[in-house]
């Protein structure tokens, strides 16, 4: 079966907390159902997320993210063929991110959307790394 990894990013709209348990609570639910692995980095300006897994069910997990209207401004960054899972035993990571990648002024100035793929990847890399499983 062939696998890949999509990364996009986007911007919250209306973020809080109870919205980002809806949507941990979503992802994970539809995820583990789906055999779709990944990890999803939330600020209050920003989404990062890497969904990997079969090809043909990631892109229906991709297409369903598009429609939710709890984000705006949505841009695939990256999309890969892999040999193996970088979050294999996560339906889906999640992580608040609020130190150690751009800051809320990078943000605004564009620096998610003038990333290159290699850049964000990087991002998730660092993330499987430093957090404990």
């Amino acid at each position: 079966m062939s696998l890949i990894q999509l990364t996009y990013a986007s911007h919250p709209f209306g973020f809080d907390d109870p919205m980002l348990s809806g949507i941990l609570l979503d992802a994970r639910r539809c995820n583990a159902r789906d055999g779709v692995t990944g990890a999803l980095i939330v600020r209050q300006d920003i989404y990062l997320q890497l969904l990997e897994g079969p090809a043909k069910l990631v892109e229906a997990t991709y297409q369903r993210i598009r429609r939710d209207d709890r984000h705006t401004d949505i841009r695939a960054v990256r999309r890969s063929d892999i040999k193996e899972r970088l979050f294999p035993e996560w339906a889906m990571r999640d992580d608040p991110a609020r130190s150690w990648m751009w800051s809320r002024e990078m943000v605004a100035q564009g620096k998610a959307e003038a990333a290159s793929a290699e850049d964000v990847l990087a991002i998730f890399k660092r993330l499987r790394l430093t957090l404990p499983v």
